[in-house]
């Protein structure tokens, strides 16, 4: 059996989101970390398609990759010319790629509506396109595409095309499931008859519109595929392609199929969310393995089982895809859920400490008020700090005031904000102005706090929500407010929550948490840093 290899076509297929638009420099940053992770194959675009495709061909040749093959993609040769006249073949070489993927068509419905053709000439645009390039001295990869709804239609013709291709050189057939609809029953049956006519290495392109890419991927890996596509995330054009990133661990951790080294597979969830954040979409939390949630425990029974053992509540340890174990605070929350997170803050505590009931009865009392900590836990962190009396107080609120104006029917909408604090023995009035009242108050109280903590500049809000808890109320309801905030050094990201009836004071409240919590963190670890200098000199010395 021929080692399992894995093309990653997010560059491409994944592009295809809608919402996606990777810069020359995004997909050269993005190949270079799939190098890194131990992906065989990266896709890196169809050169004949747009100048951002050729330009990417261009430069990626000056990368250093130490086992990434960069694959060039397109079509096969147009009907009624020659391969040498198609322009689309003329750019893929042109692109330089030791590798080179070309799709053709093998649903008969698809040859004869869509291109337009006969069936015996796509079958020689098939052959003619693969030996060409195989006469060029590339690898071939021939995508069959739509295979699965073919053989469906047309078994005999779907089959002859991957023998055209077979016969013509192509080192690798894919059949693809381009509309994302078969079942993997059906898929199993299809590839069975397949391995009986095609001798030639095969190769699995799912995509997921019935939800099915990722198991119909592993199936076929089971069936002994040679090759996996799919895409980081799962990001590509309708409901997306195959996840590679739920794939992957699936392979190593659950079938011990060995796709990358185990120090590799650890890098997954921060692969995961560097591709999500070049994308500009937000991560996906429910994602198995690298979502935020994949390890999540609210329940104060599964905490407390989770507590004296993760394999309780846990199918693997989140480490070995680098994500991390999180317990969430909520209104089922019991004394477990307090004491993993005391732990995670290293403080001392047991079910019998006073101050556990406290945080719980003040966590409880919070919520009912229409707190959520699920979604902020650096509030809820704050919550404990203050119980066990480890909050520092960075400054005294004296007043805030914020002032929005609209002059005329047309005229524009000025939004200022006026803060007086209080910072050890010093008063500040400072004043801000923005786009609305909640950004010219964090302008204002920002101006006041780095004057005497210049590292808040670091610190930046990258997300805002606000809730209405009683719609019934309308207007006059009581709002809860979640604001996001990320350190861009410590590449850390942490939730806050205020709640009230006025949405500005909701507002400052979770914006003076985030704050709060992200200077007290930073002051916690130049502690640390200062711990461990001294212990190391006193030993030096």
């Amino acid at each position: 059996m021929n080692r399992l290899t894995i093309y990653d076509t997010t560059l491409r297929d994944g592009a295809q989101r809608e919402g996606i638009s990777f810069s020359v420099s995004d997909k050269l940053k993005i190949a270079q970390r799939l190098d890194a992770f131990g992906i065989d194959y990266v896709e890196g675009g169809w050169p004949g398609s747009n100048p951002k495709d050729m330009e990417f061909f261009r430069k990626v040749r000056q990368l250093e990759l130490k086992k990434t093959r960069i694959t060039a993609f397109s079509s096969t040769r147009r009907p009624g010319i020659s391969v040498r006249d198609d322009l689309n073949i003329q750019a893929l070489l042109s692109a330089e790629t030791g590798t080179v993927t070309v799709f053709g068509k093998s649903w008969d419905f698809h040859v004869t509506e869509a291109l337009g053709t006969s069936l015996a000439e796509n079958l020689a645009m098939i052959a003619d396109t693969v030996s060409f390039l195989k006469e060029k001295q590339r690898e071939v990869i021939f995508d069959a595409e739509h295979f699965f709804d073919g053989y469906r239609q047309n078994p005999e013709y779907a089959l002859a095309t991957v023998l055209a291709a077979e016969k013509a050189g192509a080192d690798l057939i894919v059949l693809c499931d381009t509309n994302g609809g078969v079942m993997p029953l059906t898929l199993q049956e299809v590839i069975r008859a397949v391995q009986e006519q095609v001798k030639v290495p095969l190769g699995i392109h799912a995509h997921d519109d019935a939800g099915m890419a990722v198991a119909n991927s592993i199936i076929a890996a089971g069936m002994g595929i040679s090759q996996i596509q799919g895409t980081v995330n799962g990001y590509g054009e309708r409901c997306g392609n195959a996840n590679l990133c739920t794939i992957i661990p699936n392979l190593q951790l659950k079938l011990n199929i060995p796709v990358v080294q185990p120090q590799q597979l650890e890098e997954l969830t921060a692969l995961s969310r560097f591709v999500a954040e070049l994308a500009n979409l937000g991560s996906q939390d429910q994602q198995p393995y690298t979502g935020a949630n994949a390890f999540a425990h609210k329940g104060g029974i599964h905490v407390d089982a989770v507590l004296k053992h993760a394999h309780t509540y846990e199918h693997i340890e989140p480490e070995l895809v680098g994500n991390k174990r999180r317990v969430l605070v909520s209104e089922l929350s019991g004394k477990s859920n307090v004491l993993y997170k005391a732990r995670e803050n290293n403080l001392d505590l047991t079910k019998e400490t006073p101050e556990t009931r406290e945080v719980l009865e003040t966590l409880k009392e919070l919520e009912y008020q229409g707190y959520q900590f699920e979604g902020a836990e650096a509030s809820f962190e704050l919550l404990i700090w203050k119980a066990f009396k480890t909050h520092q107080r960075l400054f005294e609120l004296q007043g805030f005031r914020t002032i929005v104006e609209k002059r005329g029917e047309n005229g524009n909408i000025v939004s200022e904000a006026t803060v007086k604090l209080k910072i050890g023995d010093r008063e500040y009035l400072t004043a801000g102005e923005g786009n609305g009242p909640v950004h010219a108050l964090d302008q204002a109280l920002r101006k006041a706090l780095e004057q005497v903590f210049p590292e808040l500049k670091d610190i930046r809000l990258v997300d805002y929500k606000v809730r209405v808890l009683d719609g019934k109320d309308g207007t006059g309801a009581k709002v809860r407010v979640l604001i996001e905030t990320r350190n861009e050094k410590k590449k850390k990201s942490w939730g806050t929550v205020g709640v009230s009836y006025n949405v500005i004071e909701a507002s400052w409240l979770a914006l003076v948490d985030s704050l709060e919590y992200g200077l007290m963190c930073m002051n916690r670890e130049k502690m640390k840093e200062l711990r461990r200098a001294v212990s190391k000199f006193r030993m030096e010395g």
